[in-house]
């Protein structure tokens, strides 16, 4: 049967989606055809399954939907999630059917979003690009895009080495670390912090905030409202006093944004940026550390730290699920009726997964992979699509490349301290990531020496490395690593990271 076009009704007599013909009933041209009675239980997306096993829940969703399937985001409250991949790319292109705009949501329209809902920090509309379509998103992003292309890129490696470094000298000489709390969930704030001029002890409270209405917890508006809240004095203060940090050049950018304006993109910056690098880190540590094909086909040297990151990319991207588009009006996306005022969840890992992209070219994508491993192949969707694309996606890979690299450098003897089998997942709708990775070493290497300080960020130069598409191939050192002992002295690291790191650990 051939897919409707959006916006068409299907016509009388046919079959609906795993369905009877729907013959009986109002005559053709009838409003009802467009909009007919809900498509039955709807699946929860939350809890237990989409945290144990959101792949095989994905796979259900599409053999008994198709490409668009009924979901609950909550209880009493339905979505749709769109796990079709030419599905997805025509949500996202599609802003006259589809729109960023939240307030269009039906659910909060008719009284069924309660006050303190899990969802509302993920799915208020606010002043930002993630929010609006057209010219006014244009303007918006073109403010973001410009600032974070003002980061230098050679810069924050560097930046970004000496704080893994840091993390990794703190660590405790018993050959023992847990790979989320100590290092994936503490290195990218470390960053961070620096990039948008927060004070460093900021960092750990930001954490703990962000993940709290990224994991949709009891916390998570309170939450929400305290990490605004130290976002309003960091813009309020950069207003009188620029500095050379994406605060003050995102302030000083031809769009004018207000202060309200500025510190909903510090949000996005801070929440989309940190939490993704988060995720995509301690993702692909995953990957290397429990796919044996993967991990010796790397210390092999035939593959980079760049193909594991892109790997992950395809199979368990850090944001897995994604909120949303609002339809515009009554339509029929994949099969399914879609009703005015409905929310389509754009489902980035099930979408890499469709079986009808694996092996088939698609218009603008090229031919996508099988099963093998995916190197560098980059048709996936784990930014997004169309013109909400992820404008951070170069920073955000030199972040996290640089501290699987640093990592591999400094301790190449790497094991997982338990069965994979018991690694946990955060239950959340929207990210993909652990709870916590532990693992063993017993050898390490000494960092490189450290880069000369620099006292604050400034804007690419002419010399400046390019983006991040073209990293340098590295692959974990063993052979000049030496045996950890209780007094191993560690090399000098600068103040700056040294206080921070102590801080970190309770030194």
């Amino acid at each position: 049967m051939t897919t409707p076009e959006p916006g068409t009704a299907l016509p009388y007599g046919a079959a609906q989606p795993g369905g009877a013909p729907h013959h009986a009933g109002p005559p053709p041209g009838c409003p009802a055809h467009v909009a007919p009675p809900g498509p039955g239980p709807y699946t929860p997306l939350y809890g237990a399954a989409v945290a144990e096993d959101p792949h095989g829940l994905y796979a259900r969703l599409r053999a008994q939907y198709g490409s668009v399937a009924p979901i609950e985001l909550e209880p009493g409250v339905e979505a749709w999630l769109v796990v079709g991949y030419p599905e997805l790319l025509e949500l996202t292109r599609n802003e006259a059917l589809f729109s960023k705009d939240s307030r269009r949501w039906k659910v909060p329209k008719e009284g069924r979003l309660a006050a303190d809902s899990r969802l509302l920090p993920m799915t208020s509309w606010r002043p930002t690009l993630l929010n609006l379509d057209g010219a006014e998103h244009q303007r918006l992003r073109a403010a973001v895009a410009d600032t974070l292309a003002q980061i230098d890129h050679r810069q924050l490696r560097e930046t970004t080495e000496a704080a893994a470094d840091a993390l990794i000298d703190s660590w405790g000489p018993d050959g023992t670390a847990d790979l989320i709390a100590q290092y994936a969930r503490r290195l990218p704030l470390l960053v961070f912090t620096q990039l948008l001029g927060l004070p460093a002890e900021a960092g750990p409270r930001l954490i703990e905030l962000i993940s709290h209405f990224v994991d949709s917890s009891e916390k998570s508006v309170r939450a929400n409202a305290e990490f605004q809240a130290i976002l309003v004095d960091l813009v309020r203060r950069r207003r009188g006093a620029p500095s050379a940090d994406l605060t003050s050049w995102l302030l000083a950018h031809p769009a004018a944004l207000t202060d309200e304006e500025a510190v909903h993109h510090l949000v996005v910056m801070m929440v989309a940026g940190n939490e993704t690098t988060i995720n995509w880190t301690g993702n692909t540590l995953r990957l290397l550390l429990t796919d044996r094909r993967f991990r010796a086909t790397l210390t092999g040297g035939r593959l980079t730290v760049a193909d594991a990151l892109e790997e992950v990319l395809w199979r368990d991207p850090p944001t897995q699920n994604f909120p949303g588009r609002w339809a515009t009006g009554d339509t029929v996306l994949g099969g399914q009726y879609i009703s005015e005022g409905d929310m389509l969840v754009l489902g980035l890992a099930a979408a890499n997964a469709d079986p009808a992209a694996q092996g088939s070219a698609l218009p603008g994508h090229g031919t996508l992979p099988g099963h093998g491993t995916l190197g560098g192949n980059r048709a996936h969707l784990a930014w997004g699509a169309g013109r909400h694309v992820c404008p951070a996606q170069h920073p955000a890979r030199i972040i996290v490349e640089t501290a699987v690299e640093t990592l591999l450098h400094r301790l190449p003897d790497l094991q997982l301290a338990v069965p994979p089998g018991e690694l946990a997942w955060r239950p959340s709708p929207w990210s993909r990531a652990l709870v916590s990775l532990p693992v063993l070493y017993s050898a390490f290497t000494p960092p490189r020496p450290p880069a000369t300080e620099r006292p604050s960020w400034t804007s690419p130069q002419p010399t400046s490395t390019g983006p991040a598409s073209s990293p340098s191939d590295s692959t974990p050192s063993g052979a000049t690593s030496t045996e950890r002992t209780p007094d191993s002295e560690r090399p000098g690291r600068r103040s700056w990271w040294n206080s921070l790191a102590g801080w970190w650990s309770g030194r």
